[in-house]
């Protein structure tokens, strides 16, 4: 195992801080996978899994069993790790410039593109290497001013030459879910299956310039320009994977989805040995332009009438809003077919705030898709 430390800009004297990444396996392996945890840093099951993985790779290594190298990022965000008000962690926005820490991160698509058909052959591979050549450098032409600008660079650095690049996150309360591309879905559906993802929802931009989006559009966008001229393939595969709830921290469940990941490297032959059988998908991929955001009529006190992981039919109640002053009352209910999957912490509504997400199958949604 190698252990390196990359410096952060200090916002002022003093306040010095760095992100930690663990390299294991062959340093010059032909495949590379990326995996971080709690880049929104109050959604710690994902630092759990990443510290799980830590141990289990480092005894793999020593048995010789990767055939891959595995970059690990524990804390992805030791900015938003600090962020606490009252005893509260808030690590989902950058208290500096309010930025979601999962959004906004700088496309270097032009930079890429700008001079590279000449370098483009028929060779795919030969193309791929080419490109992330010009991918690193184009990131590491950019000068970061803050540290939230510092972090975000220093992360996808560590992680524009991986082949696949998995974003351990978790929502508020739910069940396992993921988010991915439809082009990545063929080599992410056995991870789902092993993961056992009760919601997996697709799309190629989903609008927020996400840190996992910020390397496959880069792709997804020269293919678009020179794809039918040459030959460019998925140099990169992202995963958004959902470790249900912000309270699901155990080792139990880190073990199981860290279980999880390994056997699915196993399956794509990037560790030695026989995987698994692949279980059964417990819920069929659907879009993400398709999934519902509920969202509460009034303020008040937030019912649920079901716990997340449960299919159900349009008009389906899922909870109800009580305004203990007034005595009224409003239904929250399914609009569609679909997953309940997740919902809010609170047992307070604030009127408009959404309450619940639903996986349906209706495709309504376009521009931006993601969750504030």
């Amino acid at each position: 195992m190698e252990h390196q430390q990359h410096p952060l800009i200090a916002p002022v004297p003093g306040t010095q801080r760095q992100i930690d990444s663990f390299h294991f396996g062959p340093p010059n392996a032909e495949r590379h996978v990326y995996i971080q945890g709690s880049l929104h840093a109050d959604e710690l099951p994902g630092m759990m899994v990443a510290w799980t993985l830590k141990q289990r790779l480092a005894e793999l290594e020593r048995e010789g069993q990767l055939a891959c190298r595995v970059t690990v990022v524990p804390v992805a965000n030791p900015i938003g790790l600090d962020q606490q008000l009252m005893d509260t962690p808030l690590g989902r926005y950058d208290f500096e410039s309010l930025t979601n820490f999962n959004r906004r991160y700088v496309s270097v698509l032009e930079t890429v593109a700008d001079g590279l058909e000449p370098l483009l052959g028929d060779d795919a591979a030969d193309n791929r290497r080419c490109i992330r050549e010009r991918f690193a450098a184009a990131l590491a032409a950019i000068t970061p001013t803050t540290s939230l600008e510092s972090m975000q660079l220093t992360l996808m650095q560590l992680a524009c030459g991986a082949d696949f690049v998995l974003d351990l996150h978790c929502d508020f309360n739910a069940v396992e879910h993921l988010y991915t591309t439809p082009a990545a879905w063929p080599v992410f559906e056995p991870l789902a299956r092993y993961f056992g993802s009760k919601a997996s929802m697709l799309a190629t931009d989903s609008g927020g310039q996400s840190f996992d989006e910020c390397f496959t559009l880069v792709w997804e966008g020269l293919r678009q320009r020179f794809g039918e001229r040459f030959a460019i393939d998925d140099g990169c595969q992202s995963i958004t994977l959902e470790l249900r709830g912000q309270q699901d921290v155990s080792r139990t469940l880190g073990e199981r989805d860290g279980q999880a990941i390994l056997d699915w490297m196993t399956y794509l032959g990037l560790i030695a040995g026989r995987a698994p059988e692949l279980p059964a998908l417990p819920f069929p991929a659907t879009e993400l332009a398709a999934m519902d955001f509920l969202h509460a009529p009034i303020g008040g006190l937030l019912v649920f009438h079901l716990a997340p992981g449960v299919e159900v039919e349009a008009g389906t109640l899922i909870a109800e809003i009580i305004d203990p002053l007034s005595d009224r009352i409003e239904p929250v209910r399914a609009n569609q077919k679909g997953m309940f999957y997740a919902r809010s912490h609170r047992r307070m509504a604030t009127a408009g705030t959404i309450v619940a997400d639903i996986a349906g199958f209706e495709s309504h949604r376009s521009g931006y898709l993601l969750a504030p």
